[in-house]
């Protein structure tokens, strides 16, 4: 399923995401950010990752997403995040999974498809978890962790599934199982409000051209194991030549890289279109 990518006018949810992500990054306000959201670096389907192993849950999960997709309330679950209409949050029931529980692995700063509020979890794929592990009969554990360790934690039976905004490519491929892609989405990027250097460009390939004028102190920001990072860094498994004339910074979140950004002490942010929307809102406010 392709879901048509919804842009900067729905930003209704952002005041349930502004506190996710800035903890001790300082309270100061730096410049605001601007997300150049019309121009699509990449192309990409999200999906969740199962063990290669576990057919029958792959099976069972790709059933259930027909049966949403088929019925609407996959889009209406999707577009609730984006028109301020979800309320969804969810508490583990304990600190640790128990045997039988259906085991999420997610890396909870990537609104809105996974953030926290307080001791909730939020976002789509938290609520599409919460719908599967119903449907299985089981409870649910969201197991918070770093983007680059989720393909490994569904790999050794750590985790089950692995749903994080997380791109299919042939590298994931050779390690996991991915169910029926359910959201299309884009790497974009976002610099200062006074950054008048992509201003004129229109396309990818624009942006690119002047992205490869560029020498080592120019600093893009990341989220480490993320599409963007690839993109940047470079990546063969996934196709990309990377800028290897600047310099990629890799960060725990796509906030904290946002809010270096905004601090001038990067240039360039890369990341996925919607996050990218959430936190500029965020910062900019």
């Amino acid at each position: 399923m392709k879901l048509k990518k919804i842009l900067a006018t729905v930003m209704a949810t952002i005041a349930a995401v502004a506190t996710f992500g800035f903890a001790g990054c300082g309270s100061s306000k730096g410049e605001d950010v601007k997300v150049m959201k019309d121009i699509y670096l990449t192309a990409e389907d999200y999906a969740f990752a199962i063990a290669k192993e576990n057919n029958t849950l792959l099976e069972e999960v790709n059933t259930m997403l027909d049966n949403w997709t088929k019925d609407g309330s996959l889009d209406t679950l999707i577009n609730s995040y984006f028109d301020g209409n979800a309320d969804f949050t969810y508490e583990n029931k304990s600190s640790s999974p128990k045997d039988g529980d259906f085991i999420m692995a997610t890396n909870a700063a990537f609104p809105p498809f996974e953030y926290k509020k307080g001791a909730y979890f939020c976002g789509v794929d938290v609520e599409i978890a919460y719908n599967i592990a119903q449907e299985l009969g089981k409870t649910l554990f969201v197991y918070d962790m770093e983007f680059d360790s989720i393909i490994s934690s569904v790999k050794t039976g750590e985790s089950d599934i692995g749903m994080a905004g997380m791109t299919v490519n042939e590298t994931r491929l050779q390690q996991v199982n991915f169910a029926t892609p359910y959201y299309s989405s884009a790497q974009v990027i976002t610099v200062l409000e006074s950054d008048k250097t992509f201003d004129n460009c229109t396309t990818a390939a624009e942006v690119e051209a002047i992205l490869a004028t560029k020498g080592k102190s120019y600093k893009i920001g990341t989220q480490n194991g993320t599409t963007g990072y690839m993109y940047s860094k470079g990546d063969e498994g996934f196709g990309y030549p990377g800028f290897k004339n600047l310099t990629t910074n890799g960060y725990s979140s796509g906030a904290l890289a946002m809010k270096d950004l905004s601090n001038e002490k990067i240039d360039a942010v890369i990341l996925d279109l919607q996050p990218s929307l959430l936190i500029a809102e965020s910062i900019n406010k």
